[in-house]
């Protein structure tokens, strides 16, 4: 049956106004994520999905195990932190599928009217589906911990960087479910609300860096070169007897320290600006983690608009480019503003649904099933 007047569902027996409403709150809460686990697991395409993932992970574990062993050194911090952004990745792919239709499905089914008319409130229900779609999302995460594991025991990553990229991949794996749960009760389709979800996923993670790299390039600035070459040697002592007339040249270059910030939402750089960076005794980086920290850390330092060779000095000659551990050390770290922008983005999409799907509803749009 639809409807496009107002409707009104109310409890049929209300709660009273003084239990205890924080229990009865974590009570319909439980009661809906047992529901809707139950629902996601209970057929075997959820298993067959897992053991893809598992196999696909223990593919990339032997590969880069192999790989990066053949180098020497320690190879457990880039296969930990490959593995990481694997999970991260599908986990992306996956969560929003899985949260995308949470609410606007029963309402197309025609079960959601049913649940409105029990003891469980709209923010029971709000909230339960969420949970239920971010423990879902976690599975992934549980089920690479295994190569997780192993990885830790070849070195090359502290504690501290393991237990903080989990907690970042766990967090960024909740937002996701809470845009497409939210999404899933302000948006009618469940169609519309899981492509709708993939668009904030691929506007975060892809177009974050599509606005950081045409923003550097639309914004830019001259550099004047100053060059002094065509020295003239002396055959004995080797040290130049003369040098040309210095030579000055100007050409543009892209201002992407104008534009770092916009990948602070970028899931990816998150999570590697918030691990600590290992380092090895040159001061490079060690794993995935730390040559993504760097390359986003570098982007904030701008570039010399003034440059100066000259081939008669051998000071020139010098190798002046900074470590990473120098270039970490010197610039800021932006994963906490992405950490807040997340959140924000998150508890937004919720408290939308929740205003979408409380009852009794003033008016629900045009061809919205009800019962």
């Amino acid at each position: 049956m639809t409807s496009t007047l107002e409707t009104s569902a109310t409890p049929t027996t209300p709660r009273p106004p003084n239990s205890g409403r924080a229990l009865d709150f974590f009570s319909g809460v439980g009661v809906i994520f047992m529901l809707e686990l139950r629902q996601r697991v209970r057929g075997v395409a959820w298993y067959v999905l897992l053991g893809v993932f598992v196999g696909l992970i223990a593919i990339v574990t032997v590969l880069l195990t192999v790989s990066l062993g053949a180098f020497g050194g320690d190879a457990g911090g880039g296969t930990f932190s490959t593995i990481i952004y694997f999970v991260l990745l599908l986990g992306t792919l996956v969560a929003p599928a899985l949260s995308g239709n949470a609410i606007n499905g029963d309402r197309e089914a025609g079960t959601l009217a049913t649940t409105q008319v029990t003891l469980v409130t709209t923010g029971e229900l709000v909230v339960g589906k969420f949970l239920a779609a971010w423990v879902t999302a976690l599975a992934f995460l549980v089920s690479a911990v295994p190569f997780l594991a192993f990885s830790s025991f070849m070195g090359g990553l502290s504690i501290g960087s393991m237990i903080v990229s989990i907690a970042v991949l766990a967090f960024e794996l909740g937002v996701v479910a809470a845009v497409g749960v939210g999404l899933s009760g302000i948006i009618v389709r469940p169609l519309f609300s899981i492509v709708v979800s993939y668009l904030v996923v691929a506007a975060l993670s892809v177009g974050s860096l599509i606005a950081f790299t045409l923003g550097g390039i639309a914004v830019q600035s001259e550099v004047t070169a100053t060059t002094i070459a065509g020295a003239t040697y002396d055959d004995q002592t080797g040290e130049p007897t003369s040098c040309s007339a210095p030579q000055v040249n100007t050409y543009p270059v892209p201002r992407f320290d104008y534009f770092w910030g916009v990948l602070v939402a970028n899931p990816y750089v998150l999570l590697a600006d918030a691990v600590p960076t290992e380092y090895d005794s040159q001061g490079n980086a060690q794993d995935l983690f730390g040559f993504i920290k760097v390359g986003v850390r570098s982007a904030q330092i701008p570039p010399e608009l003034t440059t100066s060779f000259d081939e008669c000095d051998s000071a020139t000659y010098e190798d002046d480019f900074p470590s990473a551990r120098e270039t970490i050390e010197s610039t800021v770290p932006g994963w906490f503003v992405g950490v807040i922008i997340h959140l924000a983005l998150a508890i937004a999409a919720l408290v939308g649904a929740w205003a979408r799907t409380r009852t009794p509803a003033a008016r629900l749009s045009r061809g919205s099933r009800i019962a």
